[in-house]
């Protein structure tokens, strides 16, 4: 899982970006808040990921465009914890 270093544009910009060169650990901020990307596949096993972020006070979770997200169970633990962390930073 890895947090993005840069802000994107737009929040479906991010899920535009969605190639191989998103991998590594978590964190990190962007513009005060953090965001998460958990590399997946696809269900033709392509690689994918899922964005994790806070805007205004929500959690928004962004999936790979007009695709399914398949996790395995390591990145299941990523998910959670990232969703995890995202719920707290969303209560503050």
């Amino acid at each position: 899982m890895e947090l993005v270093k840069t802000a994107p544009p737009r929040l479906d910009a991010m899920a535009d970006d969605m190639d191989a060169d998103h991998r590594g650990e978590l964190h990190g901020s962007v513009l005060g808040r953090q965001v998460w990307r958990i590399n997946c596949g696809d269900v033709v096993n392509r690689e994918r990921c899922l964005t994790v972020l806070v805007e205004r006070n929500r959690v928004v979770l962004v999936g790979p465009p007009g695709e399914t997200a398949v996790l395995t169970s390591g990145q299941l633990g990523q998910l959670r914890s990232a969703l995890r962390e995202a719920a707290e930073q969303a209560e503050r």
